[in-house]
């Protein structure tokens, strides 16, 4: 048993205004900031002598291959990025589309308030779900009204609702 794993599918490449700003943004941070921190905080450690044994110098140079990757995997990304910031024509505004906040009801009349995101826009404890999601893929192109039917991974349906649609600047 090798620990070979099939490919990931690709993520989509849509991302709102706002989601780009700061991608572009930590990409300035680490490329500006960060990383001549650390080349720095490196070449004084290696002054030090010895680089074999000289905790500061390794750690230094794992921190830079860090914000390497990162680097190379923002300035691909965002290459490929397609910005989405307007949103759709007035008497559209009752679909659900990209960067649109929903309003759900669910079985239990417990509203939940979600926005649909790119997949590198999602943080733990937001409100925003991914284009890529099954309740995202759901919803996409629904009215206000309409009701989705979302089968869990147990096998259990939770029934919603559309109660709102928004689309906030």
């Amino acid at each position: 048993m090798g620990r070979w794993r099939p490919p990931q599918p690709r993520s989509s490449k849509y991302i709102t205004g706002e989601g780009y700003k700061r991608l572009n943004d930590e990409l300035k941070y680490l490329w500006k900031t960060k990383r001549p921190e650390v080349t720095q905080s490196v070449k004084e450690a290696a002054a030090q002598g010895d680089r074999s044994e000289n905790a500061e110098y390794i750690y230094g140079k794992k921190q830079l291959r860090e914000i390497d990757r990162r680097v190379r995997y923002l300035s691909k990304r965002l290459e490929d990025m397609v910005v989405v910031d307007r949103a759709p024509d007035p008497d559209k505004r009752d679909t659900v589309f990209f960067g649109a906040w929903i309003t759900l009801l669910d079985e239990d009349d417990q509203e939940k308030r979600h926005r649909i995101v790119g997949p590198d826009e999602i943080n733990a404890g937001s409100d925003y779900i991914s284009m890529d999601s099954p309740l995202a893929r759901l919803l996409l192109k629904k009215q206000l009204g309409d009701e989705v039917c979302l089968e869990k991974p147990d096998g259990n349906e939770v029934w919603y609702e559309i109660v709102k649609v928004e689309y906030e600047p």
